[in-house]
């Protein structure tokens, strides 16, 4: 889409809940759809904070293993699934990623099961940064996330959640634009494809309350996260602070936020949009970045460069567009070069009523939503509607339970729990679907089970979680679950070739790290020098994210 039809594009907020089932969308057009996890977790020492252990060796190099790495800190392990054709599948190897990693755990460490963390201690270095080993690349990856700590805090970045990585296949596509073709006959494949994600993507940010409401599980934090930090929060008991009726505080003003980039301008109304705008944000200066220096006293990098982002990757969003990165390429340019291959669900917190993270009931009705935010029409994404959509994000986050709360939409304000319910409504259609599709019935009941908690506020994760918080506090709680968990994922050995197989990822990993290290012809300090003249983003041989 050219920036003229862009800009002259419909700006009317689509009817989603007017979204009906085409005549050519059988249930075997999806059945070869892929789906993936991200998992984050904590690990956390026996008297409750925060590790300050090595990541486990057992597990291999967290530079290139393909599933299991780290996130911010050395502490905030990383789970990978691979695509599966089932959320079952892919719950199922998420699980035997608990086993393998809790088998390599340290004495008396847990994974935390909740999304803002465990207890940290008041010195915010005791935040250790992740090692990704001597190589310059896995220096880089560390100094990103010392750039990180330097513009936002360590303490904001140990927060966690799921990611949720969701594709549809082939067939869908092309049965689809050949529907459509004589509509826009010029247009490629690749373009089609890219066009229909974007349109997934304006329409699941849409749906953000709802999906912050019922899958929300973060109204309370342990008072150690925000110290020194201004906030608005109550004092449940000591060492905890909550709002009555909020949702996922990970989602809110206190969770990950980026000033800089609220004024970015990338939008998701076409492809090339989106990729020029994150090159303007990798490409700008920013003042305030600039003033907190590049390098220390003692000339060592402190971050990257002082450009309003790093690298790509430090962009916040609900959702991004994916392509499958090859050697030496950025996420943009692989976007550029192939387009959109699947979506990464990112408003996702962590369910701690389950050892994994994330229920099937979840999983299901995430892709139930996809498939509705796909097949509905998806105007533009303006910013007047960007700011509505902002403002009910943060009222849902911080009082989505309240009785008779209301929401903004174009014709004025709306009850929520209305608004909710005529969507979910619609969505059982595309549910029965999906159920016609893989044989069973887990997507209607995910459907049914999100209109009871639309119904009523007690039964969405966050009461509970609020609840058990009041009675046991927010560490009593989470430490509770997280050393139940240790002992039900320990108790049920990996089968042997399940074993065999993770240890050989383990081993081939550390082999690759050994590689990448023995590769490097240049000192770090001019690897460093190369990104801060350029305006590229950061570029990988391995699998590795930043």
């Amino acid at each position: 889409m050219s920036e003229q039809m862009v800009n002259s594009a419909s700006t009317e907020t689509p009817n989603l809940t007017a979204a009906a089932i085409p005549n050519w969308l059988k249930p075997e057009l999806l059945q070869g759809m892929l789906r993936g996890i991200e998992k984050e977790s904590l690990r956390m020492q026996a008297d409750g904070f925060l590790s300050q252990t090595d990541h486990p060796a057992a597990l291999g190099s967290a530079l290139t293993h393909p599933r299991i790495t780290t996130d911010y800190s050395e502490a905030l392990i990383e789970l990978i699934t691979p695509p599966c054709n089932s959320p079952q599948a892919a719950l199922s190897c998420l699980r035997d990623l608990h086993q393998v990693t809790y088998q390599a755990l340290p004495e008396g460490e847990t994974l935390w099961p909740l999304s803002m963390p465990c207890m940290l201690d008041k010195d915010e270095e005791k935040i250790r940064l992740a090692q990704y080993g001597s190589s310059n690349l896995g220096k880089f990856k560390t100094l990103y996330r010392h750039g990180l700590g330097v513009r936002y805090g360590r303490r904001m970045q140990t927060i966690a959640g799921v990611h949720y990585n969701l594709s549809f296949p082939d067939t869908l596509w092309d049965v689809w634009q050949n529907e459509t073709s004589p509509l826009n006959p010029a247009l490629s494949k690749q373009d089609f494809v890219s066009e229909k994600y974007f349109g997934l993507i304006r329409n699941f940010i849409r749906m953000t309350p709802m999906v912050i409401y019922l899958l929300g599980a973060s109204p309370a934090v342990c008072a150690c996260f925000l110290k020194g930090r201004e906030h608005h929060l109550q004092e449940m008991k000591q060492g905890t602070l909550f709002l009555p009726e909020a949702t996922a505080l990970r989602m809110g003003k206190l969770g990950y936020q980026n000033s800089a980039q609220r004024s970015l301008g990338i939008h998701y109304n076409c492809i090339k949009a989106y990729v020029s705008g994150l090159k303007h944000a990798i490409g700008d200066v920013y003042p305030p970045f600039t003033a907190l220096g590049l390098n220390d006293e003692q000339g060592e990098p402190i971050q990257i460069n002082d450009h309003i982002l790093q690298i790509e990757n430090e962009y916040y969003s609900l959702i991004r567009p994916k392509q499958i990165t090859q050697a030496n390429e950025t996420p943009s340019a692989a976007l550029e070069a192939r387009g959109v291959a699947y979506v990464e669900l990112r408003a996702v917190d962590l369910d701690p009523f389950t050892d994994v993270g994330i229920s099937l009931n979840t999983a299901c009705f995430l892709e139930v939503l996809a498939l509705y935010c796909l097949m509905t029409s998806s105007p533009v994404l303006l910013a007047l509607e960007e700011e509505r959509i902002a403002r009910n994000q943060n009222h849902i986050v911080d009082q989505g339970r309240l009785a008779g709360i209301s929401i903004e939409t174009e014709s004025g304000q709306q009850n929520f729990v209305q608004w909710m319910s005529e969507h979910l409504t619609t969505m059982l259609p595309f549910a029965q679907l999906l159920d016609k599709a893989h044989g069973n019935n887990d997507y209607s009941s995910s459907i049914l089970s999100m209109q009871k908690r639309a119904a009523d506020p007690a039964l969405t994760l966050s009461a509970q979680v609020l609840e058990k918080t009041k009675s046991e506090g927010s560490w009593g709680f989470g430490h509770q679950l997280a050393q139940r968990y240790a002992v039900s994922l320990n108790a049920t050995p990996l089968p042997a070739a399940i074993a065999a197989e993770y240890a050989e990822y383990a081993e081939q990993s550390r082999i690759r790290q050994t590689a990448i290290e023995n590769s490097d012809t240049v000192s770090f300090a001019q690897y460093v020098q190369h990104w801060r003249t350029s305006t590229v983003t950061e570029t990988t041989t391995t699998n590795a994210t930043a």
